[in-house]
């Protein structure tokens, strides 16, 4: 984590004395058409609402498991939920933490957080549910016992167990099967936890403490594996079952292929945007545990209210409702749906019978048109400030509705008011935050994670997707003589000029914020070297008599400032530098520079150490959780060669700031700039992350680039993709070669030097077996194959019990220049103030300036 969080800000480094720098949307079962905006309160069409009420008569569900965002069979999850109508969800394992990001320079816990909310846009497309385990994907595995052994195999078992006695599904659905065809180890777990999940949920003897929450021991009926051809790996066949679920659906306007195809797009960090598809499209599956099938999915499975005691006079009684039902007066059906609430209020308690009256409770709010709603004008909510609330009801369709009471945080407000037809009803409370508030913290972060899974210590957490949004109101309200509520979350309102009225979570947050500056700080070994670094304290509200006790800790250095009385307003910033030098590392390499702030406001003392960090994008929430700010700092020998470099940026690094703390002076070249007048004035021009997959353009400038490399420049590709969703069309290198999806995943795994006196591992930094400790996540992804004689390969490396790999990076000689692809994974390392990672890119960069090699 510590590394995601020094991602985001500046590093420095030292040469001699000088330095350079650089909602919450609760998932409903109701199908409604995506707004606009991703927190836009849900809106209902008479066809929406027709749809769900011939799901009133169905009692089936089905669990849908794999590893990842992006794993799920968006197009099987649309005609589960909406052509079948079963309660469909979704447990993807992890929340995707481990991948490349297409949109931005997001990774780790930063890209899980991404993922997790584009995995929800999909489900509120498809209209799925969705779950998660507290499973960290800690980057692409080729092992299920390496998997399952970080993960930890019985806590995220555990968390599959809960999740089915819960859910409670009818049938499972695995994405993938145990073994290597599952071309992850992450998947082929995935099917591992499912199976020892199937035969664990109905133990008794299994996770007993899971009990006292108020689930049972569940049963499920079958595990089927849903087949799938993808790429070289064909696992269907015709002996198998076969089911269309290529369908058109009258009421949504849409084919299961074309809502698929909105649903997977969701997935944007992943560069996921599919066409719609229209006709058939076959679906196979095969029985891996459980009862035979013959026909369908469900055989043997009763998913009508006849298994239900009393079940067959509500299937009557939505009979009638969906007979009488009016498209044009939808409202016309809320007599009858009240009444069918009560009868399902008369069963025997159960899981249908409370998943039922759910279901009717959302579809009366929807029939009536009723509008209720509660935001603020503010983003954040501050500990010890106060936040104005405006609720706002409206009747719109006119249905006898009295309001009785509203119920939110402290207020609790008597109404006992007719409300009358599309009326607004606006009310505005102010009320005071409390400093024992919880700040706005995604559950799974609030405490420290161990190396491959969350820790999350509520069981009744588990599973969820998102926290519950951290203020909610309650709208009690009657209807046809029955008490209603209705829970609605506080959501932050405000109007774009250009997007129009948007909704977005409202934040809890302390009275201040802490952050440090820089994020890395590199001492040049062996030489007394001193820097300034700043700890500053920004005020989330008002000050009256701000006074502060500033603590920077090091291992061996701890120093404090105090700072007098003043006011400071809201936003303020108030910085204060201290000095390290390298002395303070003794004989250490790295070290961390944290700081804590002790705060008073009168008598009132408030403790300060956490920083906000905040994510935005249009197609999701905005997203915020909190971190410990911290520099990194590095006493190594690094020295670099050439001063002007090019870059073109790709899908997302942060590598641009890590080359100008390093001293070069880098240029961001884009289409126009590719040419030979603009090229000759570099050192060496590097090319981002993924940037042959995401610029068509640069096929078209090959030649230029290979002139410039003739002519005595160093062109260096990082790596690009070879898969199904993005493979490089265009030329890249001077000589042939393929880019394969070979990749060496232990970040600890052995690299050798095949060509030991190879400039790159030479000059002007002496490349040893130490620069290749403390790598994060993988060494290199996506290595270069089928490669012509002229590539010089100077590395290798494998994972356990593999065969050598030379393709991180290779180097040709062409002209007067030099041509690198690499592979290795610099965008992580150099974030994460891998001191070998600077120094190898740095030889890199030096290549061909030093003569005599």
């Amino acid at each position: 984590m510590v590394s995601s969080i020094l991602a985001k800000k500046k590093i420095i480094i030292f040469r001699m004395n000088e330095f350079y720098s650089g909602r919450l949307l609760i998932l409903l079962a109701l199908l409604y058409v995506l707004p606009v905006s991703a927190q836009t309160p849900p809106f209902y069409t008479s066809a929406d609402i027709f749809l769900q009420l011939k799901k009133l008569k169905v009692l089936g569900s089905v669990l849908y498991m794999a590893a990842h965002p992006d794993d799920e069979n968006t197009r099987l999850l649309a005609w589960l939920a909406r052509e079948r109508l079963y309660r469909t969800g979704y447990l993807s394992l992890t929340r995707g933490d481990g991948g490349q990001n297409l949109i931005g320079d997001e990774q780790g816990i930063d890209l899980g957080l991404i993922r997790t909310q584009e995995l929800l846009a999909a489900r509120r497309t498809d209209g799925a549910e969705q779950f998660f385990s507290r499973a960290f994907d800690f980057g692409f595995s080729k092992s299920t016992d390496e998997a399952l052994e970080k993960w930890g195999k019985e806590k995220v078992l555990s968390d599959a167990v809960w999740i089915i006695r819960k859910f409670q599904p009818d049938i499972i659905i695995t994405r993938f099967p145990e073994d290597s065809r599952a071309g992850h180890g992450h998947h082929s777990a995935s099917a591992v936890i499912a199976h020892e999940a199937f035969k664990a949920a109905a133990d008794p003897n299994r996770f007993p403490e899971q009990f006292k929450y108020g689930v049972q021991p569940w049963k499920v009926k079958r595990i089927m594996w849903n087949t799938f051809n993808f790429g070289s790996t064909n696992t269907t066949s015709n002996d198998q079952l076969k089911i269309d679920v290529g369908g058109y659906n009258a009421l949504v306007g849409k084919s299961y292929g074309e809502i698929a195809a909105e649903s997977r797009s969701m997935h944007k960090s992943q560069g996921f945007g599919v066409p719609g598809s229209r006709g058939t499209q076959l679906e196979y599956f095969t029985l891996t545990e459980g009862e035979p099938v013959q026909n369908d999915l469900m055989d043997g499975v009763n998913v009508s209210w006849s298994k239900e005691e009393g079940g067959a006079a509500i299937d009557a009684q939505i009979d009638e409702i969906l007979k009488n039902y009016s498209l044009a007066e939808p409202q016309n059906s809320v007599p009858a749906l009240v009444n069918l609430y009560k009868s399902l209020q008369a069963l025997k308690d159960g899981y249908w019978k409370k998943q039922k009256m759910e279901e009717v409770q959302r579809l009366i709010e929807a029939c009536s048109g009723l509008w209720l709603e509660a935001s603020t004008a503010n983003e954040m909510a501050v500990e010890g400030d106060s936040v104005k609330i405006n609720i706002v009801i409206n009747n719109r369709l006119g249905v006898p509705i009295q309001l009785n009471k509203i119920n939110l945080d402290v207020l609790d407000t008597t109404m006992n008011m007719s409300l009358d037809k599309n009326r607004n009803v606006n009310l505005q409370r102010t009320f005071y935050v409390f400093t024992t508030k919880p700040i706005s913290q995604p559950y799974w972060l609030e405490h420290k994670m161990g190396d491959g899974s969350f820790t999350v210590d509520d069981q009744q957490l588990i599973g969820k997707p998102q926290n519950d949004a951290s203020y909610q109101a309650r709208f009690d309200v009657v209807i046809a003589g029955q008490i209603f509520s209705f829970t609605k979350p506080v959501l932050y309102k405000h109007t774009d000029p250009v997007k129009g009225e948007l909704y977005e979570p409202l934040v809890v947050v302390p009275s201040s914020t802490v952050t440090t500056d820089p994020s890395i700080v590199i001492f040049r070994k062996g030489e007394k070297q001193a820097a300034e670094v700043a700890i500053t304290v920004t005020a989330n509200k008002k000050f009256t008599d701000y006074k502060a006790r500033i603590s920077k800790r090091l291992t061996n250095s701890n120093t404090t400032k105090t700072d007098s009385s003043f006011n400071m307003l809201p936003g303020t910033q108030r910085q204060y530098i201290f000095s390290i030098d390298n002395s303070m590392l003794k004989e250490k390499e790295q070290d961390f520079v944290q700081a804590f702030v002790e705060l008073k406001n009168g008598s009132e003392e408030q403790p300060a150490y956490l920083n906000l960090n905040n994510i935005r994008y249009d197609h999701i929430p905005y997203i915020h959780y909190f971190y410990q700010d911290a520099i990194k700092v590095l006493n190594i020998d690094i020295k670099t060669v050439g001063k002007k470099i090019g870059y073109i940026e790709g899908a997302g690094d942060k590598v641009i700031v890590a080359l100008r703390t390093m001293g070069y002076e880098v240029t961001v070249l884009d289409e126009k700039d590719l040419t030979p007048l603009q090229l000759k004035q570099f050192d060496a021009v590097i090319t981002g992350v993924r940037a042959y997959n995401v610029h068509e353009y640069l096929d078209g400038k090959h030649d230029v680039l290979m002139d410039y490399v003739k002519n005595g420049g160093n062109l260096i590709v990082q790596y690009n993709t070879a898969n199904n969703i993005s493979s490089v069309t265009s030329n890249i290198g001077p000589y042939p070669f393929a880019v394969s999806r070979g990749r060496v995943t232990d970040e600890k795994a052995t690299v050798n030097f095949t060509l030991p006196n190879h400039e790159v591992l030479n000059y002007p930094n002496k490349i040893t077996a130490k620069d290749f400790e403390n790598w994060v996540q993988e060494r290199g992804i996506y290595f270069a194959e089928q490669l012509d004689p002229a590539y010089e390969t100077p590395l290798s490396m494998a994972d356990p019990n593999e065969k050598e790999q030379k393709g991180s990076l290779v180097i040709a000689n062409y002209g007067k220049g030099k041509f690198v692809y690499t592979g290795l994974v610099f965008f992580r390392e150099l974030p994460a103030g891998v001191p070998g990672a600077y120094r190898l890119l740095a030889n890199i960069i030096a290549l061909n300036k030093k003569k005599g090699f």
